[in-house]
C-alpha cells in the first residue's frame, strides 16, 4: 500500500442532528467519488460542536454509540467500501463524552476514542474525559494502515501523539473545532515531525462559530533523499472555504523513513522521564478548575 487517502470534511453544520446526518452522508459519498480510503469529520459533528450549559439540554443532545445517527455511517461505510470517522456527543455516565468512532470499510467500529484533554477552562468542563489513547489497524482493501486518534485540544500535549506513536500509529486522525492559527498548526507539524507520523486534521469551515477552516495534513517525512536538507511536511492547508479536501499520505515512503530516521522511539530514554508522570502541580501552573 503506497498511498493512504483521507478526505478531510471541512464543513459548516446545519441547525439540527437530522440535517447534519443528511449532509454528512452526502459528503461521504462525494469523498468516495474522490478516491478516499477514509472520510474524517470535524469534532462533534452530531450537533455541530454544541456543548450546552444546561445539564438537561446537554443530556438531550447526547446520543449512544448504537444510535441511528452513528449507525447510519456504519452502514454507509459498508455500502461505499470506505472507512468513516464520525464524531458525536456521546451519551455516557456521569456525563456525555466528546467521541470519535472509526468504522472500517466493512462497517465495523475498529476504534472508539473519547477526548482525554477536555477543555475544562471552558464549556467542556461538564463532559466526561476519555481514559486513554487508542490505535487500530485499518483495512483499506489495498492494505492495512495503523491509525490513532486525538481530538482538538489533545494536540497541545505532546504525550497524546507520543503514546499513539508508541502504539504503532502511522497516521493520527484529529477532529477539530477551533480557530486554526499559526501556532496551532505548528503544534500539529511538531507532532508529525517528532513522531514520524502522518497527522490529518479536519476542522469546521469559516462560517461555523469560532472556526476558520484550515484543515491540514502533514506527512511526517522531514527529510527526503535527493532534496537536500529539511522539506516541508505539509500536504495541504485547506484554507477557510467549506469543502472536501483529499490528503494523500505516502505510506510506503513513510514506513521506510520510520525504519531509518532518528525521531519517534529510536533514541528515547524513558527511564529518565519519571517527572512526566508526576501528579503534583506547582505555581505557576495551578488551576482551580483542573479535574485530573
Amino acid at each position: 500500500m503506497s498511498q493512504f487517502h483521507i478526505a478531510l470534511l471541512q464543513l459548516v453544520s446545519t441547525s439540527s442532528q437530522a440535517g447534519n446526518l443528511q449532509k454528512g452522508l452526502e459528503r461521504c459519498r462525494q469523498a468516495k467519488a474522490m478516491g478516499a480510503d477514509l472520510a474524517l469529520f470535524p469534532e462533534m459533528w452530531s450537533n455541530g460542536y454544541h456543548v450546552a450549559a444546561a445539564p438537561e439540554q446537554l443530556e438531550r443532545e447526547a446520543i449512544p454509540r448504537e444510535n441511528g445517527f452513528v449507525m447510519a455511517f456504519a452502514r454507509l461505510a459498508r455500502e461505499l467500501n470506505m472507512a468513516i470517522g464520525i464524531t458525536f456527543l456521546e451519551a455516557f455516565s456521569p456525563s456525555p463524552r466528546n467521541t470519535l468512532c472509526v468504522f472500517d470499510r466493512h462497517g465495523e467500529c475498529v476504534l472508539t476514542y473519547a477526548k482525554v484533554h477536555t477543555c475544562d477552562f471552558d464549556v467542556e468542563r461538564s463532559l466526561t474525559p476519555g481514559e486513554d489513547f487508542y490505535s487500530a489497524d485499518l483495512d483499506t482493501g489495498r492494505g492495512s494502515v495503523r491509525i490513532g486518534a486525538m481530538i482538538c485540544y489533545d494536540r497541545e500535549f505532546p504525550e497524546s501523539a507520543r503514546i499513539l506513536m508508541l502504539q504503532g500509529a502511522e497516521v493520527i486522525l484529529v477532529p477539530n473545532a477551533c480557530p486554526m492559527q499559526i501556532n496551532r498548526l505548528a503544534q500539529l507539524r511538531a507532532r508529525a515531525y517528532e513522531n514520524m507520523a502522518g497527522v490529518a486534521t479536519a476542522n469546521y469551515a469559516y462560517g461555523q462559530p469560532d472556526c476558520n477552516g484550515h484543515s491540514s495534513a502533514f506527512d511526517g517525512i522531514a527529510y527526503r533523499d535527493g532534496e537536500g536538507g529539511e522539506r516541508d511536511m505539509l500536504l495541504l492547508d485547506a484554507g477557510e472555504a467549506e469543502g472536501i479536501y483529499l490528503a494523500s499520505f505516502p505510506l510506503a515512503e513513510l514506513r521506510a523513513y520510520r525504519e531509518n530516521e532518528v525521531h519517534g522511539n529510536a533514541y528515547r530514554h524513558p527511564g529518565k522521564y519519571k517527572l512526566l508522570v508526576a501528579e503534583e502541580r506547582k505555581a505557576p501552573f495551578v488551576r482551580a478548575d483542573y479535574r485530573g
